[in-house]
């Protein structure tokens, strides 16, 4: 009886989050949907340091209806690290959605990147912007690489349609909750496609709440060849997709 109840790992017993890096977080507390009080965002950063974690991206929400500016996530930023005793390395960025503001903000390139020239982007998960792939185009000829956050939560998208975005060149970034089947069966399928493919290039947590993020880590979905698959992405960005 024993052989089956251990068929399936979480993501904490993996060891997936050894030495990781999380590409995308709403931990950065106050600013939108995400984590709401600096005690809280400590709480959820002392967990991940426990857990193994090297490093965090923070990467608030920037769009039409939460339209924080550069300058005051940067401030907020600032003070979270003033008050953080830990020894995780943390990054800035956001996460911006593509409607008006964003091509406004794209226009006057006053953009929190996520790394040297890659900006981490979304859209609804249910409809496209009417201009999404001229937007995308624009930025590759602008020398800005599109880091799409969670495609495969994207239910508009067909597989030419991720097809299209990675031979054009743009990243793909997977949020690990979605192989866990927290975002649906539809989303967890897609994911596990992608990864397949070998198509994403980094992962992030997504984080909004530390529960959620508990219970998504402890989840016993993973199987061994998933793991597998899983464990290159962890330390940060794959060059090689």
């Amino acid at each position: 009886m024993g052989l089956f109840f251990h068929r399936h790992k979480s993501i904490l017993e993996g060891g997936l989050l050894k030495g990781a890096v999380d590409n995308h977080s709403h931990i950065l507390y106050g600013l939108d949907d995400g984590v709401k009080t600096q005690e809280d965002a400590l709480s959820i950063l002392r967990f991940l340091e426990e857990e193994g974690v090297s490093e965090v991206w923070f990467t608030p929400h920037v769009m039409e209806d939460v339209p924080n500016t550069t300058e005051g996530i940067r401030a907020r930023f600032e003070e979270l690290k003033s008050v953080y005793d830990g020894y995780m390395q943390f990054h800035l960025a956001a996460e911006y959605m593509i409607d008006t503001l964003f091509e406004k903000r794209l226009a006057a390139r006053d953009l929190l990147y996520h790394g040297e020239d890659t900006v981490l982007v979304e859209t609804s998960s249910v409809a496209p912007p009417i201009n999404l792939w001229e937007i995308l185009e624009s930025m590759l000829k602008g020398g800005i690489r599109p880091l799409i956050a969670h495609p495969e939560r994207y239910r508009y998208m067909d597989p030419d349609d991720y097809e299209r975005l990675h031979d054009m060149g743009c990243l793909l970034q997977l949020n690990l909750p979605s192989i866990v089947g927290f975002y649906g069966e539809s989303a967890r399928v897609r994911a596990l496609d992608l990864l397949d493919r070998g198509w994403y290039c980094m992962i992030g947590s997504d984080c909004h709440r530390f529960r959620a993020l508990q219970a998504q880590y402890k989840a016993r979905e993973l199987k061994k060849d998933t793991l597998r698959k899983l464990a290159p992405l962890m330390g940060g960005l794959r060059e090689d997709i």
